[in-house]
C-alpha cells in the first residue's frame, strides 16, 4: 500500500520498521524466558544442595523451618509496613523505600520457595529429583510457625489499633464535655 497524499500515513500497511519490531519482540521474550528458566533451575539447584546441610545443624528440620516462617512474617510485616510515598517526594527517598519493600518481599516469598524447591518433583525420576530427608518436617515447621506467629502478630495489632480508637473517642468525649468538641452551630445555641 502506499502513504496517503496529505503525509499523515495512516493507510500505510506493514513495512520493514513494522517486521524489524516484532522481531526484536519475540527475541525479547525467547531471552526474557532464557533468563527465568535459567534463574528457576539455579535457584532449584542451590536449595537442593544446601538444604541436607542445613537440615543437618543442631536443630534440624524444625529448627530451620521455625527460622525461615520467622523470616517470612518479618518480611510479610515489614513489607506492610513500607507503603509507597507520595508521588511528589524526592527520587532518592522513593528509590530508598522501593529497595527496602524489594528486600521485604524477597524475605516473605524467598523461604517459602526455597522449601518448595526442595522438595521431591512430581514426574521426576532422576537422582537430582529425589527426596531429600527432612524436607516434609521443614515445611510443617514452617507452615506452623508462619501461621501462629502471623495470626498473633495480627491479633496484637488489631488489639493496639482497638485501644488507640478506644482513646481517641475517650479525647473526643472530654472535649465535648467541655464543649470543644460541638459544631459551630451548637456551640452558639
Amino acid at each position: 500500500m502506499q502513504r496517503q497524499a496529505d503525509g499523515t500515513g495512516a493507510d500505510r500497511g506493514w513495512g520493514v520498521r513494522d517486521g524489524f519490531g516484532i522481531a526484536v519482540m519475540i527475541l525479547c521474550l525467547v531471552a526474557g524466558t532464557g533468563l527465568i528458566l535459567l534463574l528457576t533451575g539455579l535457584w532449584k539447584r542451590f536449595a537442593r544442595e544446601t538444604i541436607p546441610t542445613v537440615v543437618g545443624l543442631p536443630g534440624g528440620s524444625w529448627a530451620l523451618g521455625a527460622a525461615l516462617g520467622l523470616i517470612t512474617v518479618l518480611g510479610v510485616i515489614g513489607g506492610l509496613r513500607c507503603t509507597p510515598g507520595a508521588p511528589g517526594g524526592p527520587r532518592m527517598a522513593r528509590g530508598l523505600r522501593a529497595a527496602v519493600a524489594a528486600l521485604c518481599c524477597t524475605a516473605a516469598f524467598g523461604p517459602l520457595f526455597y522449601l518448595l524447591a526442595g522438595l521431591r518433583a512430581r514426574n521426576c525420576r532422576s537422582t537430582s529429583c529425589a527426596y531429600l530427608p527432612g524436607t516434609g518436617t521443614t515445611f510443617l515447621a514452617y507452615v506452623v510457625t508462619a501461621s501462629l506467629v502471623g495470626w498473633s502478630v495480627h491479633r496484637w495489632t488489631r488489639a493496639r489499633a482497638a485501644e488507640q480508637l478506644a482513646r481517641e473517642r475517650m479525647r473526643v468525649r472530654r472535649l465535648r464535655k467541655k464543649g470543644k468538641g460541638k459544631s459551630r452551630v451548637a456551640r452558639q445555641r
